[in-house]
């Protein structure tokens, strides 16, 4: 995976690309609880594991999807795919952001958040024919597509969108990645998801270059009000400088990527919202969570279901 950070550090003052940011008022009420900070630390301290490369997968651990023998090659296939198209996009990028690290983060961050806008719109269209009626995969890619939605916010304010060019080329590219993502899920939501878990690993090795190369300078750089009033809503971190605001960023990216590996195992999604308020033998609680796996899976048990 090639290195986003130039030799040159970060954006000099001055230019459109440079960083601008606006400070929080000193006078603003933060009170940060004494477990919140611990965490906060521990997290800088600590490297959350992410795989470098995109390995096929031979034999499925525990938390991997497992496959028959019949499977395997449609699964290999996919990820061949799914590598090539991430592998060619990434060339892209290193050859048009490699001086221009906030405008890169502004085109990763706009494109991040359209596989989680594709899967929401596909399974409500499922919701629709009532093929589907599982709210845990609804909610958690709503929370995943909030969370990317704040991380552009915060490009943004560092100047990353200020180029009409970058602005055309991330929403260029995301309209046809919508498109292309909701293909994808309808025909199969697992190469589907490994696309975004190939996306999510790309941007968190992204942000971990890039802060590991950069941490002295950001460090003396003050966080964007942005992530202030995002992270800091809950009084849930602690930030000193730009250099926090980047670690909590490369941190959520791993998530991300933890959660489309999950989802590529069938039903192995849950919402933290999803803890059921009765007892499972009350029926009158129980709410029925059909399901499917794509576009021919849902018809084949739709006609099923009715005869």
């Amino acid at each position: 995976m090639a290195a986003v950070a130039s030799a040159s550090p970060l954006p000099a003052a001055g230019p459109p690309s440079s960083l601008s940011v606006r400070t929080a008022p000193a006078s603003a009420p933060r009170v940060f609880r004494a477990e919140a900070m611990r965490t906060q630390r521990e997290k800088e301290q600590t490297e959350v594991a992410v795989e470098e490369s995109f390995p096929f997968r031979e034999t499925a651990p525990p938390d991997e999807p497992l496959v028959t023998a019949e499977e395997s090659w449609v699964v290999k296939l996919e990820q061949s795919v799914n590598i090539f198209l991430t592998e060619s996009v990434i060339t892209i990028l290193d050859g048009l952001y490699r001086d221009r690290n906030y405008a890169r983060f502004f085109v990763l961050e706009t494109i991040a958040r359209v596989p989680y806008f594709a899967f929401i719109s596909v399974l409500h269209m499922y919701e629709t024919f009532g093929w589907w009626r599982r709210a845990d995969y609804i909610k958690v890619h709503f929370a995943e597509s909030w969370n990317e939605f704040h991380h552009l916010l915060i490009m943004e304010e560092l100047g990353g969108n200020s180029l009409w060019v970058d602005r055309f080329l991330a929403r260029f590219a995301a309209f046809f990645y919508y498109f292309m993502t909701v293909a994808m899920y309808m025909v199969s939501p697992r190469m589907a998801y490994h696309f975004s878990e190939c996306v999510e690993r790309h941007a968190y090795s992204t942000y971990d270059k890039f802060i590991k190369l950069h941490e002295d300078e950001l460090k003396k750089l003050p966080a964007p009000e942005a992530a202030l009033n995002y992270y800091l809503n809950e009084d849930l971190y602690l930030f000193d400088n730009l250099y926090d605001v980047f670690v909590n960023i490369r941190n959520d990216e791993a998530e991300h990527c933890k959660t489309m590996k999950a989802c590529q195992t069938h039903g192995n999604l849950r919402s933290p919202h999803s803890m059921q308020k009765c007892l499972e033998t009350d029926t009158e609680c129980v709410i029925p969570e059909d399901d499917c796996e794509g576009i021919v899976d849902c018809v084949k048990k739709s006609l099923v279901s009715k005869e």
